[in-house]
Order: structure tokens, then C-alpha cells, then sequence
């Protein structure tokens, strides 16, 4: 967890935060989405709506109460698959005539890894999934998405989940959940898949970003920085990990009760999740593996053991 900040903003106003570019905050807080999902408005005539949020009708009418006279909403855009993101796309995109765009649906872009874990059984966790999401038109790494007065870069960043994208703006970057703006991302199998979370930092922080604004909470103005500290906070993560197999054998869920010691009872299935993604990225990196099959509830052990 970063410190806290002071980002309070109002819910379902359209916020300007620089020119072409609005920020309304669904009336949607909880410990997973902060104080709500940022939706943003791109564009000063045919507008590019990124990320509508949840199944809400006064956040439809709130991004409706946006759009100006000479205004019309052009395309709706999806960064990725949970409930706190994409199911307000569909009654949007039908309200106003346009289409919906994101990589593809829940289970596009899922590493072979996390299929076979999904095969066990093991289902979404953390914000829930959309599972009935489909876009109008599927996008891919490096299409750009073009509107009046505005162009955003496609960027597959999977991790967070597997249809996960960041957009492009110039030098801004609307990270939506790989990089938010008050907590580190929540990688949660079988959607969420650590070796691909961590190659997308990497595609991120090769890139030089001026800012990045978030699918939750504040505008991080230092990326660069943020990016470094996201890396080494996953590799701290790593490092207990390790520590705890090395006094032996032991389960996801065993390992997050010390390593997440400090954490809420109400978040603690979240933060195994996390542990059995560090340890699924150990296992394909062959420092770890499961002492029988992989699946959620397997011990795992140290290869050298």
C-alpha cells in the first residue's frame, strides 16, 4: 500500500484535468476501487469515453450529463474485463450509437499457465469478472484508436488480467489498473498472471511518460518512479515468499497469513491470490513447484529442497 493521499474528488462530476481531457469518478468505493473507478472523457467534439465503470444508471447519466450540445460520445473504450470497468460499456455504447472497443472478451489474452489453472477450477477473484462482455471491434498491441481531435496508442499490458490494456496519449498514459494511483495492482489467478504483470512493467518503463492517470485514484506525476517502486515492491513480495519455503513446504494461503500479516481479514483472499501468482511465476522460472499438481491450494516447495 502506498501512503495515503489526499484525492477526494467529487462522484459524478466531469472533472477538466487538462485540455480535451475529463475525469468522472464512479459512485462505486470499496477497498478494491478506492474511491471509485476514474472514468475518462478524451476529446473536445467526438469524444472517446475509457473504462464507463459499473453496472450504475446515475454514472450513465453522469457521463450522459457530460456531453455538450456540439459534443457526441464516438467511442467507448474498455481497458479490461471487471465488473468495476466494463459492464457500463454495453448500455452506453447503446445509448449513444457507438461502438465498444477493448482487446477481447473475460478470457482473451489468458497465459497457457492460467488456463490450466482455470481448468482446476480455480475462478476470478478481487473485482469480479465481467463474463458477458463482448466487444464491437477487438484491439491489439500497437492499433491506434482515432478520433476527431484526438489518437490514443493500443498498449497490451496483461498482468493485472489478461485483456488488460493501457492507452496511450501523447506522453500520457491511462494505466488504468496496472498502475493506479493509491495501491499496487492486484495480480489474482487464474485472470491475473505475474510474469506477464511484470513484462508489462517493463514495456512500460521503457517508454518515456510524462504522467499517468489511473483507473483508481490520483494522477501519479512521477511514472518512471512509480514503475520502479511497483517493481521492487513485487520483488520484496518474492523475497518473503522465499524466506517462508525455506522453512518449508506450505500453501498459498499459509504463506499470505505471515506475509500479509498487516492485512485486513476482509483482504486476505485477495492477498493469497497475490502469493499463488508470485508462486505460479516461480514455478515457470523453476525456483519453486507444486509438491503434487498445480492447482489453488497446493503446497509448494523450494526446487533445491
Amino acid at each position: 500500500m502506498l501512503p495515503p493521499d489526499d484525492f477526494d474528488p467529487p462522484v459524478g462530476l466531469a472533472e477538466t484535468l487538462s485540455p480535451g481531457l475529463r475525469r468522472i469518478v464512479a459512485p462505486n468505493p470499496s477497498p478494491m476501487t478506492y474511491r471509485g473507478t476514474n472514468t475518462y472523457i478524451v476529446g473536445t467534439k467526438g469524444l472517446g469515453v475509457i473504462d464507463p465503470g459499473p453496472q450504475s444508471t446515475a454514472h450513465l447519466q453522469a457521463i450522459l450529463d457530460a456531453v455538450g450540445p456540439d459534443q457526441e460520445i464516438t467511442h467507448v473504450i474498455v481497458t479490461h474485463t471487471h465488473l468495476d470497468h466494463s459492464p457500463l460499456a454495453r448500455p452506453l455504447a447503446d445509448r449513444v450509437g457507438a461502438p465498444v472497443l477493448a482487446f477481447g472478451d473475460a478470457s482473451a489474452g489468458r497465459s497457457e499457465v492460467m488456463q490450466r489453472l482455470a481448468a482446476t477450477g480455480l475462478m476470478g477473484g478481487g473485482e469480479g469478472i465481467d463474463d458477458s462482455f463482448v466487444p464491437d471491434q477487438a484491439l491489439a498491441d500497437g492499433d491506434l484508436i482515432t478520433g476527431d481531435d484526438w489518437q490514443l496508442e493500443v498498449l497490451h499490458t496483461p498482468g493485472h488480467i489478461g485483456n488488460h490494456l493501457s492507452l496511450g496519449w501523447g506522453n500520457i498514459c491511462f494505466t488504468a489498473d496496472h498502475v493506479m494511483g493509491w495501491a499496487s495492482s492486484l495480480v489474482s489467478p487464474p485472470d491475473g498472471d505475474l510474469t506477464d504483470f511484470m513484462a508489462s512493467c517493463a514495456k512500460l518503463a521503457a517508454r518515456d511518460w510524462d504522467v499517468f492517470y489511473p483507473g483508481h485514484g490520483a494522477p501519479v506525476r512521477t511514472p518512471a518512479a512509480r514503475l520502479e517502486w511497483l517493481i521492487k515492491h513485487r520483488l520484496g513480495r518474492e523475497a518473503a515468499i522465499l524466506a517462508e519455503l525455506r522453512q518449508g513446504p506450505a500453501t498459498a494461503r499459509e504463506i499470505a497469513t505471515t506475509v500479509y500479516a498487516d492485512t485486513p481479514p476482509a483482504l486476505l483472499g485477495a492477498a493469497t491470490r497475490n502469493v499463488l501468482a508470485h508462486l505460479v511465476d516461480l514455478t515457470g522460472k523453476s525456483v519453486v513447484s507444486p509438491v503434487e499438481d498445480l492447482h489453488a491450494e497446493a503446497k509448494f516447495q523450494l526446487d533445491d529442497d
